[in-house]
């Protein structure tokens, strides 16, 4: 197997992405390691923008021995590290503590998909790395009483079977309560929805071309329905929400990230949501809650693909890497 030891398709395809990813996560780790007043949250992020670096490093060399041309990805002319505060401490620990959950599955997906060794090796690293980051972000918000738990139940007595196709098909009248997987996934999804609007609504308060705040402002428009839609299933069942999160934007003006990274960034954040939310529609055993997972799945596609058109249309969006075309070889 792989006797020649050239990277499969996969492996380049994730390794291009996540330089992308890692040089966008270093230009806002810098920024907020320039205006975090909190010292537990300044050495956390001084901790995970060392880590970035080091993949960066790591995948930088991985180009080189493969004579792979090196993304452009985001640089120090999409971060303006004088710019005043955009967000408040509390604000970018929840930040730091969505796209670490991000990146844990983005790293076990290319740890299965990877089959040389360095690059699995890599990979288990990346892992390992995010876990610490994850868990010391998470410990945090715990230690500052600012993790939202979600809803809890009252342990069974008995193991109880399902006896009627109700509890599955009953879409008209009366709904039974969310079961617990239900209930959980809902509360994910809605807590991450509420961290990412937060982030939105900060980047079109400071946003510069026309196009880009109008994007954002329709991004706004979908992110409120999906949390509208996800709190009134809790409502239902007298089950607690997480606390909104626009009060943890300044009133600056001023923006501390260029409009193509805060438009990549709003683009990544629908584009995973789409992977919780189809997760969601197959956990869910009642149908109402598997049809709304999906509309909240489609309508992140509707606006995913819309960010990526306005992306071409800025010429911001490099091209993946793909292979030959044997035709144009042939003629």
């Amino acid at each position: 197997m792989q006797e020649n030891n050239h990277l499969t398709s996969s492996e380049i395809s994730n390794l291009w992405a996540h330089y992308i990813r890692e040089t966008l996560s270093v230009c806002v780790n810098k920024y907020m390691v320039q205006t975090i007043q909190d010292p537990e949250i300044h050495h956390l992020f001084q901790s995970a923008l060392k880590i970035s670096s080091q993949h960066i490093e790591t995948l930088k060399n991985l180009f080189r021995q493969e004579k792979f041309p090196i993304p452009n990805g985001f640089t120090e002319e999409d971060v303006d590290l004088k710019a005043p505060p955009l967000f408040t401490d509390v604000l970018c620990l929840k930040y730091l503590h969505i796209m670490t959950t991000h990146g844990l599955n983005e790293y076990s997906l290319s740890f299965t998909a990877s089959i040389r060794e360095d690059i699995v090796e890599f990979y288990q690293q990346c892992n390992l790395d995010a876990m610490e980051i994850y868990k010391k972000a998470k410990d945090l918000l715990i230690s500052k009483k600012l993790y939202q738990q979600p809803p809890t139940y009252v342990t069974p007595k008995k193991v109880k079977i399902i006896k009627n196709y109700k509890y599955v098909t009953n879409i008209l009248g009366k709904h039974r309560p969310m079961n617990s997987i239900e209930s959980g996934h809902i509360y994910f999804n809605l807590s991450k929805a509420i961290t990412a609007k937060a982030i939105m609504l900060a980047f079109k308060q400071v946003a510069k071309d026309p196009t880009v705040c109008t994007l954002l402002e329709k991004s706004l428009q979908v992110k409120n329905k999906h949390i509208e839609g996800f709190s009134s299933l809790l409502i239902k069942d007298n089950l607690h929400l997480p606390q909104t999160l626009e009060t943890e934007i300044t009133n600056s003006t001023v923006s501390p990230f260029s409009d193509k990274l805060m438009l990549l960034q709003t683009g990544f954040l629908f584009g995973v949501a789409v992977t919780y939310y189809n997760a969601s529609v197959i956990s869910s055993m009642r149908a109402d809650i598997s049809v709304h997972c999906e509309k909240a799945g489609l309508n992140s596609l509707w606006i995913y693909s819309r960010i990526g058109k306005s992306m071409i249309d800025h010429k911001w969006m490099e091209e993946p890497p793909r292979a030959e075309d044997r035709k144009k070889l042939d003629d």
